[in-house]
């Protein structure tokens, strides 16, 4: 995604446009088959742009490019579509949520209060965020409420509907209604996909200088500032365990700079 005026999403010069990204983990499970958290963009949306909302284009200025969607990375990696057994979403915007149409028959993980938000659009901002025709395809949700399970202190939802242990949904409200974070299990580290918790890597830094677009970005298409706040007050406890590998949606730096992913096979 590029954005124009790129010092304020984090870029360099005035003349070049930003850079955000829609990250997708794919993970390869030894019982559940491929795992997928989000989605990103998807073939329909970059088969026909208007499948998103003109102010969404306008406002971040996506490079709809079909090879780079996910399906189209699973294929390099000789995966098929019909590989993929479970999408575990942070949230269901627009950028997260595209590709669910290309994994028909993978059951699709949710907060509760997510999917009702989805479902239901009550808000104006809702009505932007959420785009039905991406789910147009009746996938099988599975949707859950944080309840007695902890993940490093933290609520937690685990085991997932189908899935072991290796995947623990967990609430990192604020930026949607149920947005969520998904942490995966690799060897005796976890990865946390943190989604639109943060948008830059300085948050997790006490007094870090994010770039105002991204922070006023993050505050027009928050659900509850004060759960937002505290949630990245979490990820930034969570950010000093060794044992943790935090990334995020939409920065382009923050998965690049995590060796230890490069060196996992199983992680893509």
């Amino acid at each position: 995604m590029c954005p124009l005026l790129g010092p304020l999403t984090g870029g360099a010069r005035w003349r070049d446009p930003g850079r955000m990204v829609c990250h997708v983990l794919v993970v390869e499970t030894d019982r559940d088959g491929l795992v997928l958290v989000d989605t990103g963009f998807g073939s329909l949306d970059c088969a026909d742009p208007r499948r998103l909302s003109r102010p969404f284009r306008a406002l971040v200025r996506p490079e709809l490019d079909p090879d780079r969607t996910a399906v189209a990375h699973l294929r390099r990696l000789g995966h098929s579509p019909a590989d993929v057994r479970h999408v575990v979403v942070t949230h269901l915007d627009i950028d997260h949520a595209g590709g669910l149409h290309d994994f028909p028959h993978a059951t699709v993980h949710v907060h509760r209060a997510e999917h009702e938000a989805a479902m239901r659009r009550v808000r104006l901002t809702d009505r932007e965020r959420y785009v039905p025709h991406q789910w147009a395809h009746a996938p099988r949700w599975a949707t859950y409420e944080a309840d007695g399970e902890t993940w490093m202190g933290l609520p937690a939802v685990r085991p997932l509907d189908g899935l072991h242990d290796e995947v623990a949904l967990v609430p990192l409200l604020g930026h949607s209604r149920g947005h969520s974070g998904i942490a995966v299990r690799a060897g005796d580290r976890w990865i946390l996909h943190a989604g639109d918790a943060i948008f830059d890597r300085r948050e997790l830094e006490p007094g870090g200088r994010v770039p105002v677009g991204l922070r006023a970005f993050a505050a027009m298409f928050q659900h509850d500032r004060r759960a937002r706040h505290a949630s990245v007050d979490a990820l930034r406890d969570l950010a000093r365990r060794p044992e943790i590998s935090v990334l995020c949606s939409h920065d382009p730096v923050l998965m690049e700079s995590q060796a230890f992913l490069a060196r996992e096979p199983s992680v893509c």
